[in-house]
């Protein structure tokens, strides 16, 4: 028994976020050295900075103990085991992106928890006085998976029901 397409596409989809988390995350703190060169403004609305999150998404839930930062490891591990269980069992391909997406992010954030004992975020955009949290690749994936979870649920479930 092999994984559908829509699987495989999904197991993809996770490890190229994960590369695209760890790489970007790797290039800025040892080779472009944002740590000693931030603010990097890219543009009116975007720019790079450093920001330690110790928390979950958002910054919520900061934890300073080691107690804290292991627990936030052990529940990103356990939720990307599940999330990989159900991508390996989905027949659609949104869904199983969806899912791959989160995984990647997951394990790409609990990379860093392990690494730094915090996640690096490094993305920080903003609009006039209307200011946005500081993200990184591995939670914007997050979000997008999400989001793809939340349509597939309201908008296709309904469509595959009424056929």
């Amino acid at each position: 028994m092999g994984f559908s397409a829509a699987a495989r596409a999904g197991f993809l989809w996770a490890f190229l976020t994960l590369l695209a988390d760890q790489a970007s995350k790797l290039y800025l703190l040892f080779i472009y050295e944002l740590p000693l060169r931030y603010p990097l403004m890219i543009s009116r609305m975007l720019d790079l900075t450093v920001e330690w999150n110790r928390g979950v998404s958002y910054g919520m839930f900061q934890q300073e103990g080691e107690v804290g930062r292991w627990g936030l490891i052990v529940i990103s591990v356990i939720a990307a085991i599940g999330l990989s269980i159900w991508m390996g069992r989905v027949k659609t391909h949104l869904l199983a992106v969806s899912l791959g997406l989160i995984v990647g992010g997951a394990i790409g954030n609990a990379i860093d928890r392990i690494a730094y004992g915090a996640v690096f975020d490094f993305v920080y955009f903003h609009v006039g006085t209307f200011s946005w949290y500081v993200f990184n690749i591995a939670d914007a994936a997050i979000v997008a998976g999400v989001v793809g979870l939340l349509y597939d649920a309201f908008v296709l479930e309904k469509r595959r029901a009424e056929k």
